[in-house]
């Protein structure tokens, strides 16, 4: 039987189960098996290995993780593709298809009830456009027992994931993916490769879960509501941006903090590296328990 990321085989699940694309759920599905089996590889899956995905859709990708992964836990929040799963994954009996939010889910409970001690987990998914950043921030601020996230997304969010310092595309969602993991653009996928064809490319990018965050920070609640606010207008000197987000702090309490920190606060955000922001977030939060 043809592998289901072909434009024939797609075609043919979404008539026999009379489907339609959902827009409303980000769904575009992946028509080149090429591709999918770099994913695979790429993310390093083996018969040690236990799978969490994330939205299979019609399991394109599901299928490929299953001829190579130990086990497949494969969450669907669209209740339509459910019974085309169990359709399409009936030859895997090491998929497992759970009709479930994976924003609702308890990840750190659910491994330990199913993965075996010893086993390495990892995340691998074609994530819908829409909901890429809050699925990925809950997985690694989750502080989940996982090596790696292997994920597709949509290029332009790929590149702010793993920006540098001083670029363009360097913000607040560079600084929280690079606290938690080592991250790497690996592949770029053209959007002709997807039925239906979205409006943009995507990427395929890799992060490797870090045993410990990039910097040590004494409030880590701290440390990122100081990053969101020194990227709220990206034009504004640190100065303007944290005035303005820490009301409580007078003119003098926020000199001091940047004197004592060593960090001039006439700079932008997007030139601050992730210790840099580490230095400040140690000063303020002397000021901040004080006020």
């Amino acid at each position: 039987m043809k592998s289901i990321a072909t434009i024939t085989r797609t075609k043919e699940i979404m008539e026999r189960h009379q489907l339609s694309f959902k827009k409303s759920l980000g769904q575009n599905f992946l028509i080149d098996v090429n591709i999918l089996e770099k994913i695979v590889s790429k993310a390093g899956i083996d018969d040690e290995t236990v799978v969490i995905e994330v939205g299979p859709g019609i399991g394109a990708l599901t299928e490929q993780l299953a001829k190579k992964a130990e086990h497949v836990y494969a969450f669907e929040i669209d209740g339509r593709l459910i019974d085309v799963l169990e359709d399409t994954m009936s030859p895997y009996p090491q998929v497992t298809v759970i009709h479930q939010d994976i924003l609702e889910v308890d990840l750190n409970t659910f491994i330990a009830e199913h993965v075996p001690e010893g086993k390495k987990v990892k995340v691998v998914a074609n994530l819908p456009y829409y909901i890429t950043t809050p699925i990925l921030m809950k997985l690694l601020s989750s502080q989940l027992p996982i090596e790696s996230i292997t994920v597709m997304m949509q290029k332009e969010v790929a590149a702010r994931m793993a920006a540098a310092p001083n670029s363009k595309d360097y913000g607040s969602l560079s600084i929280a993916v690079q606290y938690y993991t080592e991250s790497d653009v690996i592949m770029t996928v053209p959007k002709t490769c997807f039925v239906p064809q979205p409006n943009v490319d995507s990427a395929i990018l890799q992060l490797y879960v870090r045993s410990q965050p990039y910097v040590s920070v004494k409030d880590e609640a701290l440390y990122f509501e100081l990053v969101q606010a020194s990227f709220g207008q990206r034009r504004k000197t640190l100065r303007n941006n944290l005035k303005r987000a820490f009301k409580d702090l007078d003119a003098a309490e926020l000199d001091q903090v940047f004197a004592e920190s060593n960090i001039d606060g006439t700079r932008r955000g997007e030139s601050l590296t992730l210790e840099e922001f580490g230095y400040l977030s140690d000063v303020m939060s002397l000021y901040v328990k004080n006020n």
